[in-house]
């Protein structure tokens, strides 16, 4: 009897403690078994370069944009941005930066003289910072407009105005801003070749606010009809 419950009692010690640890292998294993085993690494490298490489935008936005400058620009700014209507400006060689940013102003309606509101609100209304950046990237690669030449007392005096301002008003010179020769610099516009109505058009708008444009303001507020006459008639002979 003795030695009877003596067997039992060794064998309950001997359960009691060998059945945590059967149970914490048990959850070990479980918790092993449960646990993602890492891909192998040239199955992941296979899935990567399987994985469909999207086209580069730009080239995407380059392709629309000259697209939409030729059969839709052009009507009005001519082909390759080389108009021969005096209305509408000379595109061809432009500064990227000048064209964009003008473009973003049609299209935010910030630019509110008379012409941007009739035709350019509507056409830019639409266009993406990106059609913009590659329509601008388009035009200023174009070949530019060649000016009409000419020495007339007109055209003298507009270059004297371009090249020295106007002193006794305290006007800068022209090309400080526009760079010699008028090819642009930056966000200030290439004038060289843009057609003299155009251009005197613009600075009677600015001169009388009816364009933002702060800087240009501050010069041309001074200057007669018969100067900014001069200036634009120099600037499209060049």
């Amino acid at each position: 009897m003795k030695s009877s419950t003596l067997k039992l009692l060794t064998l309950s010690v001997l359960a009691f403690s060998i059945g945590p640890v059967l149970a914490d292998v048990s959850d070990i294993d479980k918790k092993a078994a449960a646990k993602p085993v890492p891909a192998d690494v040239s199955d992941i490298d296979k899935k990567a370069t399987a994985k469909p490489v999207p086209a580069d935008v730009s080239d995407i936005d380059k392709k629309a944009a000259a697209k939409l400058a030729t059969e839709t620009c052009a009507n009005c700014h001519g082909a390759g941005g080389r108009s021969t209507a005096v209305t509408f400006p000379r595109l061809a060689g432009q500064t990227p930066a000048y064209i964009e940013a003008q473009l973003k102003a049609f299209r935010d309606q910030t630019r509110a003289d008379p012409d941007a509101i009739a035709y350019m609100w509507g056409m830019a209304s639409q266009l993406s910072d990106s059609m913009i950046a590659a329509l601008a990237e388009y035009y200023s690669q174009q070949k530019p407009a060649t000016g009409t030449p000419g020495k007339s007392p007109t055209i003298a005096a507009g270059r004297e105005i371009f090249e020295k301002g106007v002193p006794a008003t305290q006007i800068p010179a022209c090309e400080t801003c526009h760079g010699k020769g008028a090819v642009g610099m930056g966000a200030f516009p290439r004038l060289a070749g843009q057609h003299a109505p155009y251009l005197f058009k613009q600075m009677l708008v600015i001169q009388n606010a009816l364009r933002l444009a702060p800087v240009m303001h501050g010069i041309v507020k001074d200057l007669t009809p018969a100067q900014m006459q001069s200036v634009a008639a120099y600037l499209e002979s060049q």
